[in-house]
């Protein structure tokens, strides 16, 4: 390769490394943008780290494509009014427990163990205000039952 080539060669590698770091970095302080939720049982208190799922593209996606998650995080899905929602585990990885809660934080249901990559609906089966994805297993290990509280700012008290 001749020198000008070489020149250019390493000029665009580099363009393109850059992008990829600044892809990476907005990627990396999204996820950094997390908050914490408290869930309250009757004989403990839990505090996770969580992604707040904003927007709709946000919504939709979930945590689909991860291969993990750690044990004390999960995905906050916030809606401005009570309804009844469904979920699906279509290109998620990983098992999880949907925990389902009303306005006042209350939870209402727990599906444990969703399986991954399955296309059945997880429904809520009652209006509800917000779902929490933590990892599968997190409501049976942590006792976390329906009745429970999710302590969250844009939860009423």
């Amino acid at each position: 390769m001749n020198n000008t080539l070489w020149v250019l060669f390493r000029a665009l590698m580099i363009a393109i490394l850059t992008s990829i770091a600044s892809i990476e970095a907005c990627a990396t302080s999204d996820s950094q943008s997390d908050s914490m939720i408290t869930i309250t049982t009757r004989d403990a208190k839990y505090v996770f780290t969580i992604e707040l799922a904003r927007t709709p593209e946000e919504m939709e996606r979930g945590l689909m494509f991860r291969d993990r998650l750690e044990h004390d995080h999960g995905m906050l899905f916030l809606f401005k009014d009570d309804r009844q929602v469904s979920f699906w585990m279509k290109n998620t990885l990983i098992p999880l427990d949907l925990i389902f809660a009303d306005a006042s934080g209350r939870i209402v249901r727990i599906a444990e163990r969703a399986v991954p990559l399955s296309t059945e609906l997880i429904p809520s089966q009652a209006p509800v205000r917000a779902v929490l994805e933590v990892n599968g297993g997190t409501a049976e290990r942590l006792h976390i039952k329906v009745g429970d509280k999710l302590v969250y700012p844009a939860l009423s008290k």
